[in-house]
């Protein structure tokens, strides 16, 4: 099978969205909000949830795609899926307080240590394999 972890967490992070998405369609339906939080405090923090997890999850999967198809898949790619989907949950749990908490602090700060390490594997598995490639003919007359 073709990238068998990043399919797995690409469909933890599809039901983690639908389960930041009912929490907030759950107040929506109850006071009839169709637009914006009406001023509901703990509303706009889950929509905020919601939308920080959507900022973050599109460049994280297709680190780990593009990492998993260029390295194969691991076990530390396994434990880095796991502890993103652990810290949005962790996130989007902390972001229900009115003060900071170390929920939220810590899946934040779990979601960019993992982004980082992906990059950095990117750019490793870029660089270490890159060999010199001759300049073409039309180009080196140019030169």
């Amino acid at each position: 099978m073709l990238l068998p972890i990043t399919l797995t967490f690409a469909a933890a992070c599809a039901l983690l969205n639908l389960w930041l998405a009912i929490r907030c369609a759950r107040f929506r339906i109850s006071d009839k909000i169709m637009h914006g939080d009406a001023g509901h405090a703990l509303l706009a923090k889950r929509m905020r949830a919601h939308a920080n997890f959507i900022e973050y999850t599109p460049i994280v999967l297709i680190l780990f795609a593009l990492t998993e198809l260029a390295a194969g898949p691991s076990l530390w790619l396994w434990i880095g899926a796991l502890a993103y989907i652990l810290a949005r949950i962790a996130h989007g749990i902390g972001m229900d307080a009115d003060k900071p908490t170390a929920w939220r602090a810590g899946g934040a700060l779990v979601t960019w240590i993992v982004m980082l390490l992906l990059a950095g594997a990117a750019l490793a598995l870029a660089y270490q394999h890159t060999r010199e490639v001759p300049v073409p003919p039309a180009l080196a007359a140019q030169v």
